[in-house]
């Protein structure tokens, strides 16, 4: 069997907007997923009384740390420090409040990317994507012929390094998305920088440690504006299938009045509760090398729902030409490293392959 190419996808892209705005009353057998990977699973609820991801107030981390990302956590930091050490034993996902990013910077970014999703399909599609880089507007993930797929349609773009920006997949409409979305990006790299400092603080390393394995001021950093447009059938497909995430450390600005987000805990689907003006931290796979397993990429995924839908994630990743392996302060005799150094680029070619596919991913670079 001839293996997937990443220059072009197998099959014609269909947006799933295009679909949603003809009115489709049904599902297209191509997104339909076989039942057990449906919605209605046991633990899948939105009942008051369930469980939620732990929300922790960075406002003390965030009052050390210049706009530079430099400053070191005072001790009376060590509450939120825990906090976030906890949380990402325990679940992989937090809520951050007080995170000095502000409201207008949000709501301005919420509005130009609505305002995209809602351009003319012709307009949208100047913009398609390849599997080569994902820079772009897209419908997919994976290259897998005849793969099932995802109800959900979303735009990428490569922030950092600025040699990686392919300009040309900057839309042009609205006038000023870019400029608001560097604004954003610009609040985005600030507010990982205190993160990677509370998550390195929290594994007993020194506080940039992650920073610098991910490259210091080499970085890649990565913004996904995410469209899940209404479904007719939201109990037969997902927005987003079940995967963890291959990169480093993922801010998700959520939805403001629509929930859909559910994150693995054991056996069951905890759909997530974003708080208003907060924002969703989870670490990704590379964080979980980092830590030689102490710090879990937990597995989630995007439901679909009978209206539309709409969130952003920035992604915090290391360089792709870094080795990424177990953190040396880590291993000793009774804690052996458990998974073999490679680098970002290659790690992430599976996922640019085989599409989102649950834990698989890092799950093959366990050491022997």
């Amino acid at each position: 069997m001839e293996s997937p190419t990443l220059e072009e996808w197998p099959e014609p892209i269909v947006p799933v907007q295009s679909l949603s705005d003809r009115g489709v009353t049904a599902v297209p057998d191509r997104y339909v997923k076989p039942p057990s990977q449906r919605r209605l699973l046991a633990g899948d609820d939105d009942r008051s009384d369930s469980p939620n991801i732990p929300v922790v107030d960075i406002g003390g981390l965030v009052a050390t740390v210049d706009g530079s990302g430099e400053g070191r956590c005072r001790r009376s930091d060590d509450a939120a420090m825990q906090a976030i050490s906890e949380a990402c034993k325990e679940w992989g996902f937090f809520q951050v409040v007080n995170h000095g990013v502000s409201h207008g910077v949000v709501e301005r970014m919420r509005g130009v990317w609505r305002s995209f999703f809602r351009l003319p399909m012709e307009e949208k599609k100047m913009y398609t994507n390849s599997p080569k880089t994902y820079n772009g507007y897209g419908s997919r993930v994976g290259v897998e012929k005849g793969a099932v797929l995802d109800w959900g349609d979303y735009f990428f773009l490569t922030v950092l390094p600025e040699s990686a920006q392919i300009l040309d997949k900057w839309p042009k409409v609205p006038h000023n998305l870019r400029e608001i979305t560097e604004e954003y990006d610009h609040e985005m790299l600030k507010l990982c920088r205190v993160l990677t400092k509370a998550i390195s603080a929290g594994l007993g390393l020194d506080e940039n440690y992650i920073y610098r394995a991910f490259g210091g001021e080499d970085v890649e950093a990565c913004v996904r504006a995410n469209y899940y447009p209404k479904c007719p059938q939201p109990d037969l497909t997902l927005g987003l299938s079940p995967h963890s995430d291959p990169g480093g450390i993922t801010v998700l600005l959520a939805d403001d009045h629509v929930k859909g987000l559910q994150v693995r805990k054991g056996d069951e689907w905890v759909t997530v509760k974003p708080i208003p003006g907060a924002f969703v931290i989870n670490v990704g796979d590379q964080v979980q090398v980092i830590s030689n397993a102490k710090y879990k990429s937990v597995e989630h995924r995007a439901l679909a729902n009978a209206v539309e839908r709409f969130s952003i994630a920035f992604f915090f990743n290391p360089n792709g030409r870094v080795p990424i392996g177990p953190a040396q302060e880590l291993i000793t005799p009774q804690s052996p490293p458990l998974y073999h150094p490679v680098t970002y680029n290659e790690y992430r070619l599976y996922v640019r392959k085989r599409g989102p596919h649950g834990k698989s991913q890092i799950d093959s670079l366990t050491a022997s």
